[in-house]
């Protein structure tokens, strides 16, 4: 059973605009999904499908192989948790440590185990020097932060983040990369996340969906997608820096493999420069 599934999901707003045109999609355990395309794609659209915030025009939205109905809506959302790309509009408490608590606490849970989860993803996420402090007077990167651990508190199984890297310097983006790696193998979680750095892509996905104009136009993983260089440009979408610069080598006829991160590159071009 998928963790998440759409089949033929359309959404029109205000009854004529679609923004999502039949799409098929399908996440499942322990997963690093990306969702990547041009402004206006309908990635947005589609994440807030994922846990009932928004509903379907036409076709089907399963969770764990259900429906999203009035009665189960509750559990699907604690297990299916988005932090939305403005961080403002998700962190809003007097403190960093009540923001954190609200969701576990709005699930009706003991305050021992609000607490011991408010702790925990504190350490999870270096934030725990900032429980005291109103979110309004933090930077972006630390509000971001906040805002995931106000998701992660509730302990879901499908954690979706929207444009996550919108605002942060490069070590922001390091330590989200990083942190996100982490917790398909020492939390079981499934990630889907939305990004217009494929940089960050190359690093952490497995898994790609390529969306354009309300459709999925292609996906596969982070080789089959990156090797269609011509197809990502005519999105407006770049390449990583490692397959440009290798399939210029290629171009200008140095036999390399290909590669899409930093310890394969190592190797394949070790292995191009003994053939010199």
């Amino acid at each position: 059973m998928h963790l998440i599934e759409t089949r033929d999901l359309t959404h029109c707003y205000n009854g004529t605009i679609e923004a999502l045109k039949g799409v098929n999609f399908i996440a499942g355990r322990k997963q690093r999904i990306a969702l990547i395309g041009a402004n206006g794609a309908g990635k947005s659209t589609l994440f807030k499908h994922f846990n009932g915030i928004l509903k379907p025009s036409s076709g089907e939205v399963l969770v764990h192989g259900e429906h999203i109905t009035k009665s189960n809506l509750k559990e699907i959302r604690k297990s299916v948790g988005i932090v939305f790309q403005n961080s403002d509009d998700q962190v809003f408490s007097p403190t960093v440590g009540q923001d954190i608590a609200f969701g576990p606490t709005n699930l009706g849970l003991d305050a021992d185990t609000v607490e011991h989860r408010v702790r925990e993803v504190s350490r999870l996420l270096d934030i725990e020097h900032l429980r005291d402090r109103p979110p309004h007077h933090l930077s972006g990167g630390e509000k971001k932060r906040v805002a995931i651990a106000g998701v992660l508190a509730m302990e879901p199984q499908v954690l979706v983040l929207d444009e996550p890297t919108a605002g942060l310097d490069p070590k922001g983006v390091a330590d989200l990369t990083a942190f996100v790696n982490r917790l398909p193998e020492e939390y079981g979680m499934t990630v889907i996340f939305s990004t217009h750095h494929t940089e960050l892509v190359a690093e952490i996905a497995d898994y790609i969906y390529v969306m354009d104009k309300g459709r999925i136009v292609a996906q596969g993983t982070v080789d089959e997608i990156f090797v269609q260089q011509e197809m990502l440009a005519s999105l407006r979408l770049d390449v990583p820096i490692l397959p440009r610069l290798i399939k210029s080598l290629r171009d200008n006829g140095i036999d390399i493999d290909m590669a899409f991160d930093y310890e394969s590159a190592e190797k394949a071009f070790l292995k191009a420069f003994r053939k010199l």
